[in-house]
């Protein structure tokens, strides 16, 4: 596993963000929490650094969306916080031959506006996604490799066609195929991004496009009621924003805090700090489709340029670890022969004359409260990066939303040259951490490398495990030198929440309000 979770003691917290002036301030501002939230109501809010990006459960492949979406619809079943598959809407799941996977589907699962769902419902929510005839054009096509189909036998049983690993196809439906009512979605525009009907523990309440949504609990859910009853949604995209609301009782649990207020808030009479290292890289893309960054030797460069581990030691405060390739540690086919790059200005700058584009000049794009520490951590990188004698950098924050639109449609053209994101694996399997970023046709194609690429989708039909972990090491030791990305940290997941909830965060960073114990 990635990291175990805990809450961190006084002392540690101190150590690390040696903020011990600022607790008594803070422990003073926590006996003014009410946690009615003065409403008058027992209603859990949560808020994210952003907002749900569209409310169509499949139309979407950024985690804050599936965590507003995931407490409405279902997935066909769950992966849990160890790695291991177990059922929930889909019962029991078999492999009739190499290219088929036979479901077997609950059959007392209603949505919340009284539709029975049936087999048909689960085939067509994966047909929406792989079949554009059939939906629409959607983002998680690239968590279905392999998937041509799927087909309702009976009113309880499915099989979905794939050309791929029997695993592989289970992890990803896992994580991707959220079920939705047939009837109902084929009434609605397409995509669907006005009303939400699951068959999920809770059902909307009110929604407010971009804005938040609220949620009550369902009691027609087939499963256990939630603890939590009543819950809010929302998004504040500056972290002092999110702190302060947590220290008010504004909110109730607050994701992505920054590492200097973690003290502060571990003082609080009622709200600490639960952490757990997850599986998600943050990474600088540079897409090859255009000078300087068509030049291997240049994107070394930038790799040798960026300090990482001054970055996790004074941005991060140490919460994180540097990464070295696509892969975070803990998922299927990570090579753990590979160290990351070391901070060495002057080989930085020896490649980047090799590469013929000295004196270029080059910007880096960064969201604001997508990530931990997000801007500052770009920010630093492009700092360092100018420090070359021979590269000019510069650094701009662009909204979340316009730069998903615009480097995850599958065109490396319309990509910015240079741009931080992160990247989870909630299926723990290799395969997603490559395929959607080096198989062409991918939504977040963005480096070309036809040798890559067909290793890539060799290890799609490997069948022997070790065979096929052994491929996707040596795909990220291509990758490593192929250097697509400044290979930057993993992420550090850092949360406030309210004392008296029995919850540990996950690596994979999803949030189900219903495993809340309050």
């Amino acid at each position: 596993m990635q990291g175990a979770n805990y809450s961190l003691d006084r002392r540690t917290l101190l150590q690390r963000t040696g903020a011990a002036t600022s607790i008594a301030g803070l422990a003073a501002i926590a006996g003014c929490i009410d946690d009615s939230n003065g409403d008058g109501d027992d209603e859990f809010v949560v808020t994210q650094g952003e907002f749900a990006t569209t409310v169509d459960p499949n139309d979407h492949n950024d985690s804050p969306t599936y965590n507003v979406l995931d407490q409405v619809y279902e997935p066909l079943w769950d992966i849990t916080s160890d790695g291991e598959l177990e059922p929930r809407i889909v019962e029991e799941w078999d492999h009739p031959d190499d290219n088929t996977m036979e479901l077997t589907v609950r059959d007392d699962v209603v949505f919340h506006e009284g539709q029975e769902m049936t087999a048909s419902d689960v085939a067509y929510t994966i047909n929406r996604a792989v079949d554009e005839d059939v939906g629409i054009v959607s983002e998680q096509a690239d968590r279905y490799p392999g998937v041509t189909g799927a087909e309702a036998e009976d009113d309880t049983t499915v099989l979905v066609e794939h050309e791929s690993v029997a695993s592989l196809v289970e992890f990803n439906l896992a994580t991707v195929a959220t079920v939705v009512s047939e009837e109902w979605m084929e009434d609605q525009d397409q995509p669907a991004n006005e009303e939400l009907n699951g068959t999920g523990p809770y059902q909307v309440e009110e929604y407010t496009p971009d804005q938040d949504i609220i949620y009550t609990a369902f009691d027609d859910y087939w499963g256990d009621v939630p603890d939590i009853d009543r819950v809010r949604y929302r998004a504040a995209s500056e972290a002092s924003t999110r702190v302060s609301e947590l220290e008010t009782g504004e909110s109730d649990l607050i994701v992505n805090v920054p590492p200097t207020d973690t003290a502060g808030i571990d003082e609080l009479d009622d709200a600490d700090i639960r952490t757990v290292t997850s599986l998600r890289n943050i990474f600088l893309v540079m897409p090859n489709d255009d000078e300087p960054f068509d030049s291997q030797e240049f994107r070394q460069a930038m790799n040798y340029a960026v300090d990482v581990d001054s970055i996790i030691d004074n941005v991060l405060d140490g919460f994180g670890a540097p990464s070295s390739q696509p892969l975070p540690e803990g998922v299927f086919g990570y090579n753990d022969e590979l160290d990351p790059y070391p901070h060495d200005p002057e080989e930085a700058e020896a490649l980047v004359e090799e590469s013929g584009y000295e004196d270029v000049e080059i910007t880096l794009e960064s969201p604001e409260g997508r990530y931990l520490n997000d801007t500052e951590v770009a920010e630093t990188a492009a700092q360092q990066i100018d420090q070359l004698d021979n590269v000019s950098c510069d650094f701009q924050i662009v909204d979340f939303e316009s730069l998903t639109e615009s480097s995850l449609d599958g065109d490396p053209s319309t990509s910015p040259d240079f741009f931080l994101i992160g990247w989870g694996n909630p299926t723990y399997d290799g395969d997603y951490g490559l395929t959607p970023w080096f198989v062409e046709g991918q939504a977040s194609y963005n480096f070309m490398d036809d040798d890559i690429e067909e290793m890539i989708t060799e290890s799609q039909s490997v069948d022997d495990p070790d065979e096929r972990e052994e491929l996707l090491q040596e795909i990220n030791a291509e990758l490593y030198e192929a250097a697509p990305w400044v290979f930057l940290h993993r992420e550090e997941s850092i949360y406030g929440i309210r004392s008296d909830v029995d919850w540990e965060p996950r690596a994979d960073e999803s949030i189900f309000l219903d495993e809340m114990q309050r």
